[in-house]
C-alpha cells in the first residue's frame, strides 16, 4: 500500500465529532441533487454497476465536481478505477459501501470518481504523483487533491481500519480532514513543491536499454520480468524488428529465439485461456501458470501482432492454429474493452471469486471427459489431465492463491508437448491432437453453463486501433480476408460512431445499449492523443493489408488534427490531453512503452510511414523534433521506449517502400504481394498502384507513383532503399532474392 507522506496528526477532534454523527442512524445518501451527474455516472458501466448505489456522493469529474470543491473549500478525494480490477471490487465492499466511512468522506470531502479506461489522462498525471512518492503504483488508486487539483497524499487499496500494519482509511480520511482544517498552509506548500517534482520527473521515466532486456530474460520459461510477469508485446516488437533489420546478425538470431520461446511458453501457460482463447492480463508466477484472470481488449490485439510475427518468420504450425483461433475469437469482442477476473462459481452463490470461470476440479475433468477411446482402456480425462497437468489436489501452489480461491483447483497449463503426451500414451500426435481439441470443446460447452464474468461493454478508441492493427496483421500472415474485413469493420464503426467530422475530433469511448444501439454520454469525453495514433497506426496497417486509399486519407485527415490538437510547439513530441482543457493542471507527455506502447512512439512511426507515402515532407520535421525531444532517453535507456527504438531505426534505415504495378484483385499482383507478406520487413511501406485507378491520392501526392509502370502487361515490382529504386521484376522468385539480398 502506498501512503507518501501520511498526515497522521491528532484527529480526536474530529473523532469526537464523528462519535456525534454516529449516535445518529446512517442514512444513504441519494443522489437527487446531481441529475446530471447521476446520467453521467449510468453512462460508464464501471460507475454504474460498481458504484452508483454507494452511500459516497460520488460526482464525475466535471466543472460541477471542481467548482463545489472550490466554493466549499474542500478537498477533493479522487478514486480511479475500472470495472474489472480486483482490488477496486475489494475496496468498495468494504469502505465505499461503509455507512461510517461513507459519510466521513460526504462531510469533509468533494468524492470524484474516475473510470481510468474513460479519462486516462487524470489516471497518468495523478499516478505519476503516486509513483513519484512511492517507486510504485496500482490501481484502485486514491489520491487527494486541493481544490485546486495539486495532489498532496495518494496511494492504491487501503483496508477500512488498520489491518497488516497499515493504517485504515477512516483514520486516513480523519488525518487528513484534519490537517486540512488546521494546517492549510502546510498542506498547499507541500502540494506545490510535489507538483514541481513531478514536472521534473516526468521529464525522465524509468530507464532501461535492450542489453538490461536480455539480461533480465527468463532463459526457462520466457519473458522479461520475474513475478508478477506480464506480456509486454513492446518489447517483442522491438525484439523482431531487430531481427527483421538483419537475420545473420548473431546477436538479431538471439531476439528472435527470446520472442519464439517467449510466446511459446505463454501460449502453453495458465495465462492463455485454453478452451475459450484469450490472453489475461498477466501471470502471478514467474511460470506463466497462474493468472490473474482479468482479460483486456489491448493485450489481445496486441498479442495478434506478435503472434503474427512469430508465424511470418518460422512457419510453424503451431503459431498458424493459435493465431486462426484468437483472431476468430477476438474478432468476436471487438468493442468491449474488458472481462472480469472475479464470477460466481455457481448460479447459486452470492460471492464471486477470482478466475471461478476458468478453473476445473479433477472431478470436473472426469465428469465431462468420461468418454472412452475407442479400442483403448483410455478416457478423454486421461489425455487431457496429463497433458494440462490437472490434479486431483489442485495444480495451484499456497503461495500462488493466499486467498484459497484456488484450493482444489486447476488451471490448465502445458509443460511438454504433443509428442510427449502421445508418446505417453502410445498414440499418434495426430490422434492426441484430435482428442485434445474434442476435449476443448467439451469443457466449453461445459463452461459455457457457469456465470459468466463481468464484460465492460465500454469502447475504447485506442483499444480498437490496436486491434485493427492486430486483425489486419493477423489477416496478411495467414492469407485469411475474413480477419482483413473483421478489421474493417472496426475501422468503418470508428469512423462512423467514434469520429465527429463536424468537429473534427475522435471520441474517446461510446456504449452498446439496448438493442445495439450506440451511446454516447450526455457530454462526450474528446479522445486523448493515444486514440488518435493507435487509430492512424490502425488504418497504416489496414491500408497495407487489403490496399484501400480511403483508410490512408482517413489516417492523413487525423493525422493532422492530432498535429493541431496535442504537438508541443516548444520543445516537440505530443502531450496526452488537448490544449484547452481548463481541469487538466499539468499536459504530460507518454513517455515510456508500458502494457499499452506510449502514444509518441506509435505516433513517430505513423509519421514515417505517412511522408514517405504522401510525400509529406513536414511529418518528416515533426519526426526530427520528436526524435530530439526524446534523444536523451532513446541515446541512454531505449528499452524505456523500445516503440521509439522501432520507430529511430526506421528513420535511420529509411523506409523500404515496394511498390506493385497491377490490377487490385489480379492473381499475378496477389502472386507479387505474397512474396513481400510472407517475410518480416521492418519500416516496409507497400503501395499498389492499379492502372484503373487513375484518380487515386497517392497518383495525386506521391509523383513516384504514376512512374511505376506494369511491365507487357504483367504486375510488376519496385524495391525502393535509401531513395534508390530497383530495376521491375515481374517474376515472383526475382522479387523474392531482391527483397532478401540484404538480409
Amino acid at each position: 500500500m502506498i501512503l507518501g507522506r501520511c498526515l497522521f496528526f491528532n484527529s480526536t477532534r474530529l473523532l469526537s465529532e464523528f462519535t456525534k454523527i454516529s449516535n445518529n442512524n446512517y442514512r444513504r445518501v441519494v443522489h437527487t441533487q446531481l441529475s446530471a451527474n447521476a446520467y453521467e455516472l449510468q453512462r460508464s458501466r464501471y460507475r454504474k454497476l460498481i458504484h452508483a448505489s454507494n452511500p459516497v456522493d460520488w460526482y464525475p469529474w466535471s466543472d460541477e465536481a471542481l467548482e463545489k470543491a472550490k466554493r466549499e473549500d474542500k478537498l477533493i478525494f479522487l478514486s480511479v478505477g475500472y470495472s474489472t480490477c480486483h482490488w477496486c471490487h475489494v475496496m468498495e465492499k468494504e469502505s465505499f459501501e461503509n455507512d461510517e466511512i461513507a459519510e466521513i468522506m460526504n462531510r469533509y470531502f468533494v468524492n470524484i470518481k474516475v473510470d481510468r479506461e474513460e479519462r486516462p489522462d487524470i489516471d497518468k498525471i495523478y499516478m505519476t504523483f503516486v509513483q513519484s512518492i512511492s517507486g510504485h503504483g496500482g490501481w484502485p488508486m486514491s489520491v487527494f487533491l486541493t481544490p485546486t487539483l495539486i495532489p498532496i497524499m495518494g496511494g492504491t487499496y487501503f483496508p477500512p481500519v488498520d489491518k497488516f500494519g497499515q493504517p485504515g482509511f477512516k483514520k486516513i480520511l480523519l488525518s487528513i480532514a484534519h490537517k486540512w482544517l488546521e494546517n492549510k498552509s502546510d498542506l498547499l506548500k507541500s502540494g506545490s513543491k510535489i507538483l514541481e517534482i513531478l514536472k521534473t520527473s516526468a521529464e525522465n521515466c524509468g530507464k532501461l536499454c535492450v542489453q538490461q532486456l536480455i539480461r533480465s530474460y527468463d532463459r526457462e520459461f520466457g519473458g522479461f520480468s520475474d513475478a508478477p510477469k506480464f506480456p509486454q508485446p513492446i518489447n517483442l516488437e522491438l525484439l523482431f524488428h531487430m531481427y527483421g533489420r538483419d537475420a545473420k546478425d548473431e546477436m538479431n538470431q538471439e531476439c528472435l529465439s527470446m520472442c519464439v520461446h517467449t510466446l511459446t511458453k505463454m501460449a502453453n501457460g495458465g495465462i492463455h485461456d485454453h478452451v475459450g482463447q484469450g490472453f489475461a492480463r498477466y501471470s502471478v508466477d514467474g511460470k506463466w501458470h497462474v493468472p490473474h484472470f482479468e482479460k483486456m481488449l489491448y493485450d489481445q490485439a496486441q498479442l495478434l501482432r506478435s503472434y503474427a510475427n512469430a508465424y511470418i518468420v518460422t512457419k510453424d504450425k503451431f503459431f498458424l492454429t493459435l493465431l486462426m483461433i484468437l483472431s476468430l475469437i477476438v474478432s468476436e469482442i471487438c468493442g468491449t474493452s474488458a472481462e472480469d477476473a472475479d464470477s460466481l462459481p455457481t448460479a447459486e452463490a452470492t460471492a464471486k471469486q477470482e478466475g471461478a470461470f476458468y478453473v476445473w476440479t479433477m472431478e470436473e475433468i472426469e465428469t465431462h471427459l468420461g468418454k472412452k477411446i475407442p479400442d483403448r482402456d483410455l478416457k478423454l480425462s486421461d489425455i487431457f489431465a496429463y497433458h494440462f497437468n490437472v490434479k486431483k489436489d489442485g495444480n495451484v501452489s499456497q503461495r500462488q492463491d493466499p486467498h484459497g480461491e484456488l484450493t482444489n483447483k486447476n488451471v490448465l497449463i502445458v509443460f511438454g508437448s504433443v509428442k510427449d503426451t502421445a508418446d505417453k500414451f502410445d498414440c499418434s500426435v495426430e490422434d492426441v491432437e484430435k482428442y485434445l481439441a474434442e476435449a476443448k470443446q467439451i469443457l466449453f460447452e461445459a463452461r459455457s453453463q457457469r456465470p459468466r464474468p463481468h464484460l465492460d461493454d465500454k469502447i475504447i478508441t485506442a483499444w480498437n486501433g490496436l486491434m485493427i492493427s492486430g486483425l489486419a496483421y493477423a489477416g496478411v500472415a495467414t492469407k485469411n480476408k475474413q480477419y482483413i474485413q473483421y478489421a474493417e469493420d472496426n475501422a468503418n464503426f470508428i469512423e462512423r460512431y467514434l469520429y465527429d467530422k463536424k468537429n473534427k475530433i475522435l471520441l474517446r469511448s461510446c456504449y452498446r445499449g439496448d438493442g445495439d444501439i450506440i451511446m454516447q454520454s450526455q457530454t462526450p469525453i474528446h479522445g486523448f492523443h493515444a486514440d488518435y495514433a493507435f487509430v492512424v497506426q490502425g488504418l497504416l496497417d489496414l491500408y497495407e493489408a487489403n490496399l484501400n486509399t480511403h483508410w490512408l486519407e482517413f489516417a492523413e485527415e487525423l493525422q493532422d488534427i492530432q498535429n493541431k490538437l496535442f504537438w508541443d510547439d516548444k520543445d516537440g513530441g505530443y502531450f496526452n490531453t488537448i490544449n484547452n482543457d481548463k481541469n487538466i493542471i499539468l499536459r504530460l507527455k507518454d513517455e515510456h512503452d508500458g502494457a499499452e506502447p506510449s502514444s509518441n512512439s506509435v505516433a513517430c512511426g505513423n509519421l514515417l510511414r505517412l511522408a514517405s507515402c504522401l510525400s509529406r515532407t513536414d511529418y518528416n520535421s515533426k519526426v526530427v523534433e520528436l526524435l530530439s525531444f526524446f534523444g536523451d532517453t532513446l541515446m541512454r535507456m531505449p528499452i524505456a521506449i523500445p516503440g521509439l527504438c522501432c520507430a529511430l531505426l526506421h528513420y535511420w534505415d529509411t523506409t523500404t517502400q515496394i511498390y506493385i504495378a497491377g490490377k487490385r484483385d489480379a492473381k499475378d499482383t496477389e502472386e507479387l504481394l505474397n512474396i513481400i507478406r510472407d517475410r518480416l520487413i521492418p519500416a516496409k511501406l507497400i503501395i499498389l498502384t492499379d492502372p484503373e485507378d487513375t484518380d487515386s491520392v497517392l497518383i495525386r501526392r506521391n509523383e513516384v507513383v504514376s512512374k511505376m509502370k506494369m511491365q507487357n502487361g504483367r504486375a510488376t515490382a519496385y524495391v525502393c532503399r535509401h531513395r534508390t529504386c530497383s530495376l521491375p521484376v515481374v517474376e515472383s522468385r526475382q522479387l523474392a532474392e531482391l527483397i532478401d539480398e540484404d538480409n
